[in-house]
């Protein structure tokens, strides 16, 4: 149903009498700043914003949902905003006020709550010379990040994100507050670490963490007129690497913005970001082939396993963007042609950047007891972005970002990352037959109106 502006503040007032936390409507003034995700390309007007300070607030947001007739779609940060599409009946539920972060030293573990980002995590675990299975930005929302699968600079050692997550606390469309583990409700549990947040509204999670103080991490940068040269000898180089290394190939064209440093600053790279684990020695002995093609930047060192989010050079602030991604099983000659086609130094390109990250090892290879996602297939996991600082642009990078995924599609999985997926696609692009039926199976036993609401949903 879609209300009109005076119906939606009539009703939800009451709302508002019965939360400790706050309802935006249409009428009030900061309406277009309260339903705005993180990537500010996506035009999000739902029926209302409700920002919940804590979970006894959204049990009562998911019962007025219900009796009204509208969906309720949680949202941490907004980076996957852009698949939601059309919001007309829903009520968004910012989980931003759920901060909490408890850090238990001796379990080596983490409680987050649902609006906690991934530089939290780390400030907090960097005392105690500990380390999350952490997304590539400090920005990204520890929760989204974790349901969906959770690909991070120790994936190829250490798996997925979502396999290290031992607990979970939701609210279900009955308005239940529920502690989810592999004990309580085994099939709640294994749905919600990789198949999203469809089956529940998680209001925390609790994962481990590992004894890391210092990572051999950074980026070697090389001018763009070497991409295919970079290309090549990357692929190779990934052929027979050791699981400690987890890095990544890029394409970057970057803008010339004025709070960009002096050497990227409207500049074109082809560049190797990453992370081995190993000490330092051995680890400069790992990176000496793509060392050897003497880059023009090289910051590749111990660093603090908390400073692994800078990376990836990921922008601190929500901005306008559009980009999608697909997984390669390889990387032949042809496909590498492509992506010069597309991004190379010939090139005239309005993305930033194409990033190709490493899948394979423990990435590779189904969790213990893990859940609707225990690994990702493939070789590469790759992603095309563009900023949008003109609305008009957006034909333009849309028709890019496509015609990527059409130029590579010959070497394309049959599965998708649905973390990297902005746009609206089958689910049975991320699950198999028999890993969709149990999970719509689930959705049908814990929320059988379909209350709940997420990027990329089930049916």
């Amino acid at each position: 149903m879609s209300l009109t502006e005076t119906a939606v503040s009539d009703r939800f007032r009451d709302l508002a009498d019965r939360l400790t936390g706050r309802v935006v409507t249409p009428a009030d003034p900061d309406w277009d700043v309260e339903r705005l995700g993180w990537n500010l390309a996506a035009d999000q007007r739902p029926e209302a914003v409700v920002v919940p300070a804590d979970a006894s607030d959204i049990a009562v947001v998911v019962g007025f949902a219900r009796d009204l007739g509208l969906r309720v779609v949680p949202q941490g940060t907004g980076h996957l905003a852009a698949p939601l599409g059309d919001l007309s009946g829903a009520v968004l539920l910012h989980t931003s006020r759920l901060r909490e972060v408890e850090v238990d030293v001796a379990a080596a573990q983490v409680r987050a709550g649902a609006g906690v980002l991934w530089g939290e995590v780390t400030s907090a675990l960097a005392p105690h010379g500990l380390a999350a299975l952490a997304g590539s930005s400090p920005d990204v929302g520890v929760a989204g990040y974790l349901l969906g699968g959770g690909y991070s600079w120790m994936a190829r050692e250490r798996g997925l994100g979502c396999s290290a997550v031992t607990a979970i606390d939701v609210v279900t469309a009955d308005g239940r507050q529920r502690h989810v583990t592999a004990d309580t409700e085994p099939d709640l549990f294994w749905a919600l670490r990789g198949g999203g947040g469809n089956t529940a509204i998680v209001t925390a999670l609790t994962f481990g963490v590992f004894p890391v103080v210092t990572v051999y991490a950074g980026m070697l940068l090389y001018p763009i007129a070497r991409a295919g040269e970079v290309l090549r000898a990357y692929e190779e180089w990934t052929r027979d690497l050791t699981e400690a290394a987890t890095t990544c190939v890029r394409l970057l064209h970057v803008p010339p913005l004025p709070d960009l440093p002096d050497f990227l600053r409207g500049q074109a790279f082809v560049g190797v970001d990453g992370a081995i684990d190993l000490p330092e020695a051995e680890a400069a002995a790992v990176l000496e082939p793509l060392r050897a093609l003497g880059p023009a930047i090289d910051t590749f060192g111990d660093l603090a396993a908390a400073q692994l989010g800078l990376v990836h050079m990921d922008p601190p602030q929500p901005v306008p963007a559009i980009g999608d991604g697909l997984i390669l099983d390889d990387l032949p000659e042809a496909a590498i042609e492509a992506l010069l086609a597309a991004a190379g130094p010939e090139a005239q390109t309005a993305l930033l950047a194409i990033d190709l990250r490493h899948l394979g090892g423990a990435a590779g290879r189904p969790a213990e007891h893990g859940g609707a996602v225990d690994h990702l297939p493939g070789r590469f996991l790759v992603y095309a972005v563009g900023m949008l600082p003109d609305p008009a642009l957006a034909p333009v990078l849309e028709a890019e970002v496509a015609g990527l995924r059409a130029a590579l599609e010959p070497w394309a999985s049959g599965r998708d990352y649905s973390n990297f997926r902005e746009a609206a696609v089958p689910p049975s692009r991320f699950y198999d037959t028999a890993t969709l039926e149990r999970l719509r199976a689930i959705k049908q036993a814990y929320d059988p109106e379909r209350v709940i609401r997420t990027a990329h949903e089930l049916d």
